[in-house]
Protein backbone atom coordinates (compact mmCIF):
# COMPACT_ATOMS: atom_id res chain seq x y z
CA UNK A 1 0.00 0.00 0.00
CA UNK A 2 1.14 3.66 -0.90
CA UNK A 3 1.57 6.09 1.01
CA UNK A 4 -0.82 8.65 0.11
CA UNK A 5 -1.03 12.31 1.57
CA UNK A 6 -4.18 11.63 3.81
CA UNK A 7 -2.15 8.43 5.70
CA UNK A 8 -5.72 6.73 5.24
CA UNK A 9 -3.85 3.58 6.37
CA UNK A 10 -4.31 4.76 9.75
CA UNK A 11 -7.48 5.54 10.15
CA UNK A 12 -8.82 2.06 10.80
CA UNK A 13 -6.09 1.49 13.68
CA UNK A 14 -8.04 4.11 16.22
CA UNK A 15 -7.01 7.71 17.84
CA UNK A 16 -3.31 6.86 18.93
CA UNK A 17 -2.59 5.95 15.09
CA UNK A 18 -4.66 8.26 13.09
CA UNK A 19 -2.84 11.33 12.23
CA UNK A 20 -4.33 14.50 10.71
CA UNK A 21 -2.74 16.42 7.21
CA UNK A 22 -2.67 18.74 5.00
CA UNK A 23 -2.63 22.51 5.52
CA UNK A 24 -1.18 24.16 9.02
CA UNK A 25 -4.00 24.27 11.48
CA UNK A 26 -5.50 27.81 12.11
CA UNK A 27 -4.45 28.80 15.97
CA UNK A 28 -1.38 27.90 15.11
CA UNK A 29 -0.35 25.11 16.56
CA UNK A 30 3.19 25.09 17.78
CA UNK A 31 5.76 22.68 16.01
CA UNK A 32 7.41 20.28 18.01
CA UNK A 33 10.55 21.63 16.60
CA UNK A 34 9.74 24.88 18.19
CA UNK A 35 8.24 23.08 21.36
CA UNK A 36 12.00 21.27 22.20
CA UNK A 37 13.61 24.35 21.62
CA UNK A 38 15.31 24.03 18.20
CA UNK A 39 17.21 27.23 17.62
CA UNK A 40 17.93 26.47 13.88
CA UNK A 41 14.85 28.76 13.22
CA UNK A 42 16.46 31.26 15.69
CA UNK A 43 13.69 30.80 18.05
CA UNK A 44 13.81 29.62 21.62
CA UNK A 45 11.36 27.17 23.09
CA UNK A 46 8.48 28.48 21.54
CA UNK A 47 7.33 31.62 20.23
CA UNK A 48 4.53 34.30 21.00
CA UNK A 49 0.74 33.54 19.61
CA UNK A 50 0.01 35.50 16.25
CA UNK A 51 -2.62 38.03 16.69
CA UNK A 52 -6.39 36.72 16.77
CA UNK A 53 -5.14 33.12 17.57
CA UNK A 54 -7.32 31.16 19.33
CA UNK A 55 -4.39 28.93 21.33
CA UNK A 56 -4.72 29.23 25.20
CA UNK A 57 -1.86 31.47 26.39
CA UNK A 58 1.16 29.45 26.97
CA UNK A 59 0.63 26.64 23.72
CA UNK A 60 3.51 29.13 22.03
CA UNK A 61 5.52 30.67 24.66
CA UNK A 62 6.30 27.37 26.13
CA UNK A 63 4.33 24.10 25.00
CA UNK A 64 6.59 21.53 27.28
CA UNK A 65 5.79 23.49 30.28
CA UNK A 66 2.06 23.64 29.67
CA UNK A 67 1.33 20.47 29.22
CA UNK A 68 3.55 19.09 31.83
CA UNK A 69 0.99 21.98 34.11
CA UNK A 70 -1.72 20.45 32.27
CA UNK A 71 -1.22 16.40 33.05
CA UNK A 72 -0.21 18.11 36.78
CA UNK A 73 -3.58 19.54 37.03
CA UNK A 74 -5.52 16.32 35.40
CA UNK A 75 -4.12 14.01 37.58
CA UNK A 76 -3.46 15.05 40.84
CA UNK A 77 0.30 14.51 40.32
CA UNK A 78 2.40 15.13 43.57
CA UNK A 79 5.18 16.34 42.02
CA UNK A 80 6.12 17.87 38.34
CA UNK A 81 8.39 15.09 37.54
CA UNK A 82 5.49 12.81 37.76
CA UNK A 83 3.57 15.01 35.06
CA UNK A 84 6.74 15.18 33.19
CA UNK A 85 6.76 11.25 33.13
CA UNK A 86 3.19 10.81 32.03
CA UNK A 87 3.04 14.15 29.18
CA UNK A 88 6.34 11.97 27.72
CA UNK A 89 5.04 9.11 27.69
CA UNK A 90 1.36 9.70 26.03
CA UNK A 91 3.82 11.54 22.90
CA UNK A 92 6.12 8.96 22.69
CA UNK A 93 3.20 6.71 22.08
CA UNK A 94 1.91 8.62 19.39
CA UNK A 95 4.75 9.04 17.73
CA UNK A 96 5.57 5.41 17.80
CA UNK A 97 2.45 4.53 17.19
CA UNK A 98 2.20 6.79 13.92
CA UNK A 99 5.33 5.63 12.39
CA UNK A 100 4.96 1.59 12.75
CA UNK A 101 1.92 1.71 11.56
CA UNK A 102 2.39 2.83 8.39
CA UNK A 103 6.09 0.85 8.55
CA UNK A 104 3.86 -2.32 8.82
CA UNK A 105 1.05 -1.60 6.45
CA UNK A 106 2.52 0.53 4.02
CA UNK A 107 6.40 -0.41 4.04
CA UNK A 108 6.43 3.81 3.93
CA UNK A 109 7.14 6.02 7.01
CA UNK A 110 6.38 9.59 7.30
CA UNK A 111 9.26 12.15 7.41
CA UNK A 112 7.79 13.18 10.98
CA UNK A 113 10.40 15.93 11.07
CA UNK A 114 9.76 18.21 14.12
CA UNK A 115 9.64 21.32 11.86
CA UNK A 116 6.67 20.15 9.87
CA UNK A 117 4.77 18.44 13.23
CA UNK A 118 2.07 20.57 15.06
CA UNK A 119 1.13 19.68 18.34
CA UNK A 120 -1.28 21.09 20.72
CA UNK A 121 -0.40 20.50 23.97
CA UNK A 122 -3.97 21.85 25.33
CA UNK A 123 -5.53 18.84 23.94
CA UNK A 124 -6.88 15.82 25.70
CA UNK A 125 -5.28 12.10 25.28
CA UNK A 126 -3.94 11.16 22.35
CA UNK A 127 -1.96 13.96 21.80
CA UNK A 128 -3.12 15.96 18.84
CA UNK A 129 -0.93 16.00 16.21
CA UNK A 130 -0.69 17.69 12.43
CA UNK A 131 1.68 16.97 9.69
CA UNK A 132 1.50 19.85 7.65
CA UNK A 133 3.41 17.77 4.22
CA UNK A 134 3.81 14.14 4.09
CA UNK A 135 7.26 12.94 2.41
CA UNK A 136 7.78 9.32 2.41
CA UNK A 137 10.59 7.77 3.88
CA UNK A 138 11.96 3.92 3.80
CA UNK A 139 10.41 1.90 6.55
CA UNK A 140 13.63 -0.21 7.82
CA UNK A 141 14.50 -0.52 11.48
CA UNK A 142 17.30 2.48 11.24
CA UNK A 143 14.91 5.11 9.79
CA UNK A 144 11.64 4.61 12.00
CA UNK A 145 14.78 5.06 14.86
CA UNK A 146 16.13 8.00 13.21
CA UNK A 147 12.15 9.42 12.68
CA UNK A 148 11.30 8.75 16.47
CA UNK A 149 14.25 8.47 18.99
CA UNK A 150 16.47 10.69 17.09
CA UNK A 151 14.40 12.91 15.82
CA UNK A 152 11.83 13.52 18.57
CA UNK A 153 12.58 11.40 22.20
CA UNK A 154 16.06 12.47 22.45
CA UNK A 155 15.50 16.30 21.63
CA UNK A 156 12.22 16.23 23.89
CA UNK A 157 13.91 14.45 26.91
CA UNK A 158 16.44 16.98 26.94
CA UNK A 159 13.43 19.72 26.78
CA UNK A 160 12.11 17.62 29.96
CA UNK A 161 15.30 17.13 32.09
CA UNK A 162 16.21 20.86 31.37
CA UNK A 163 12.88 22.00 33.12
CA UNK A 164 12.47 19.29 35.50
CA UNK A 165 14.59 16.64 37.71
CA UNK A 166 13.90 13.38 36.01
CA UNK A 167 16.29 10.28 35.16
CA UNK A 168 17.40 10.03 31.65
CA UNK A 169 17.22 6.45 32.24
CA UNK A 170 13.48 6.76 33.27
CA UNK A 171 12.97 8.58 29.85
CA UNK A 172 14.73 5.89 27.54
CA UNK A 173 12.53 3.55 29.61
CA UNK A 174 9.18 5.97 28.82
CA UNK A 175 10.34 5.47 25.56
CA UNK A 176 10.80 1.50 25.03
CA UNK A 177 7.85 1.10 27.04
CA UNK A 178 5.69 3.59 24.66
CA UNK A 179 7.13 1.35 21.83
CA UNK A 180 5.85 -1.69 22.82
CA UNK A 181 2.82 -0.34 23.74
CA UNK A 182 1.94 0.42 20.36
CA UNK A 183 3.68 -2.91 18.92
CA UNK A 184 1.11 -4.64 21.09
CA UNK A 185 -1.94 -2.84 19.74
CA UNK A 186 -0.52 -3.01 16.09
CA UNK A 187 -0.42 -6.96 16.58
CA UNK A 188 -3.54 -7.72 18.16
CA UNK A 189 -5.50 -5.54 15.15
CA UNK A 190 -3.25 -7.46 13.02
CA UNK A 191 -4.47 -10.86 14.11
CA UNK A 192 -7.83 -9.87 14.58
CA UNK A 193 -7.99 -8.81 10.99
CA UNK A 194 -6.56 -11.84 9.52
CA UNK A 195 -3.19 -10.27 8.68
CA UNK A 196 -0.97 -12.29 9.87
CA UNK A 197 2.35 -11.21 7.78
CA UNK A 198 1.29 -7.73 9.51
CA UNK A 199 1.48 -9.25 13.19
CA UNK A 200 4.92 -10.61 11.92
CA UNK A 201 6.29 -7.96 10.81
CA UNK A 202 5.08 -5.91 13.62
CA UNK A 203 6.84 -8.11 15.92
CA UNK A 204 10.29 -8.21 14.13
CA UNK A 205 10.61 -4.30 13.62
CA UNK A 206 9.86 -4.05 17.17
CA UNK A 207 12.24 -6.27 18.24
CA UNK A 208 14.91 -4.79 16.27
CA UNK A 209 14.19 -1.03 17.54
CA UNK A 210 14.56 -2.14 20.93
CA UNK A 211 17.83 -3.34 20.01
CA UNK A 212 18.86 0.27 18.88
CA UNK A 213 21.49 1.43 20.91
CA UNK A 214 19.35 3.76 22.88
CA UNK A 215 16.91 1.40 24.11
CA UNK A 216 18.70 -2.01 24.41
CA UNK A 217 19.52 -1.35 28.36
CA UNK A 218 15.65 -0.43 28.99
CA UNK A 219 13.86 -3.75 28.91
CA UNK A 220 13.28 -7.37 28.11
CA UNK A 221 10.97 -8.14 25.34
CA UNK A 222 9.55 -11.80 25.29
CA UNK A 223 6.92 -12.54 22.42
CA UNK A 224 4.85 -9.01 22.61
CA UNK A 225 5.67 -8.55 26.56
CA UNK A 226 7.99 -5.74 27.89
CA UNK A 227 9.66 -5.55 31.36
CA UNK A 228 10.93 -2.16 31.24
CA UNK A 229 14.03 -1.54 33.85
CA UNK A 230 12.72 1.47 35.44
CA UNK A 231 9.76 3.06 36.60
CA UNK A 232 7.82 5.81 34.98
CA UNK A 233 6.29 6.72 38.42
CA UNK A 234 2.47 6.71 37.91
CA UNK A 235 1.88 4.83 41.09
CA UNK A 236 3.02 8.05 42.43
CA UNK A 237 -0.47 9.56 40.98
CA UNK A 238 -3.57 9.48 43.71
CA UNK A 239 -5.18 6.14 42.91
CA UNK A 240 -2.43 5.28 40.48
CA UNK A 241 -1.14 1.56 39.96
CA UNK A 242 2.02 -0.13 38.79
CA UNK A 243 1.77 -0.50 34.78
CA UNK A 244 1.80 -4.38 33.00
CA UNK A 245 5.35 -2.97 31.97
CA UNK A 246 6.84 -2.09 35.24
CA UNK A 247 10.17 -3.30 36.96
CA UNK A 248 7.74 -3.51 40.18
CA UNK A 249 5.63 -6.22 41.00
CA UNK A 250 3.60 -3.80 43.09
CA UNK A 251 4.40 -0.27 44.37
CA UNK A 252 7.13 0.44 46.56
CA UNK A 253 6.88 1.68 50.03
CA UNK A 254 7.76 5.88 50.22
CA UNK A 255 11.41 4.70 51.51
CA UNK A 256 12.03 2.96 48.03
CA UNK A 257 10.40 6.17 45.88
CA UNK A 258 13.23 8.60 45.34
CA UNK A 259 15.32 5.68 43.97
CA UNK A 260 12.80 4.48 41.31
CA UNK A 261 13.14 7.64 39.17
Amino acid sequence: MELDQDLTALEPLGGFFALRTGAAPQGPLPTLARAYGDQSSGAGPGTEPAAGSAAEPGTQSDPITFRVEKVARTLRAPEARIAASVAHLGLAARLWSVTLGCAVLCDRVPDLDPALLHWDPGATAPDDLWLSEVRALPAHAASVADTVLVGHLEPLAAALRARHRIAAGLLRGNAASALAGAARQLEQWAVRHGRDGSALRTRALTAQLLGHPLLSATGTLTGTAFRRRSCCLYYRVPGGGVCGDCCFLRPPRSSARDASG
